[in-house]
């Protein structure tokens, strides 16, 4: 009798062991790809900072030659303080697509109202680094959507959706486009 219960304790002990080297291990690579995820937001950031440190260049390089658009250089001045100030993911999203729009006009209303400016080779060069920029931002969204896909993926397959619930790991947000993004721009040639 004493030998069978010592076996039982024996086996409870292996159990919680194997339990416990679980739960470690499964602890590390959801930290891991947690940090993984952070990781790919910060390129996010990187590249839409990039952005916001050549958009005064732009401005300074424009706005003698645009005296009379002056609330868009006040709007494009406003979206990258607003970036600026910007703490959570939620806030720095928000003020990116702030930055794009009015980014966007001021690149229309150069190429279509100021066509000598627009071919000032400081303007094309800046313009140009813009356009690349707004391209690394494109490239490291995806990057970013993947990885976080691959986190909430790891954290709902079974039984590590368990585990995780108990380790505290919750699923990240995903980028989401601006609400306006869904609607066709009116393109006018007039």
């Amino acid at each position: 009798m004493k030998r069978r219960g010592s076996g039982i304790i024996v086996g409870i002990v292996v159990i919680a062991l194997a339990i416990g080297a679980y739960l470690v291990t499964t602890y590390n690579s959801l930290a891991s790809a947690e940090n993984d995820v952070d990781a790919k937001w910060s390129q996010v950031e990187n590249v839409m900072q990039r952005r916001a440190d050549l958009i005064p260049n732009l401005v300074n390089s424009v706005k003698g030659s645009m005296n009379h658009e002056e609330k868009l250089v006040k709007e494009i001045t406003d979206a990258r303080k607003a970036y600026n100030n910007a703490k959570t993911p939620s806030e720095k999203n928000d003020a990116n697509n702030q930055i794009d729009q009015s980014l966007g006009t001021m690149v229309n209303v150069i190429q279509e109202s100021y066509p000598t400016l627009a071919s000032n080779e400081n303007v094309k060069t800046l313009m140009v680094q813009l356009e690349g920029t707004e391209n690394r931002i494109s490239v490291e969204r995806k990057n970013y959507i993947e990885q976080v896909n691959d986190y909430n993926q790891s954290l709902v397959r079974f039984p590590r959706n368990m585990a995780a619930k108990v380790l505290g790991f919750d699923k990240k947000a995903n980028f989401k486009a601006d609400e306006g993004a869904k609607e066709v721009p009116d393109v006018s040639f007039e």
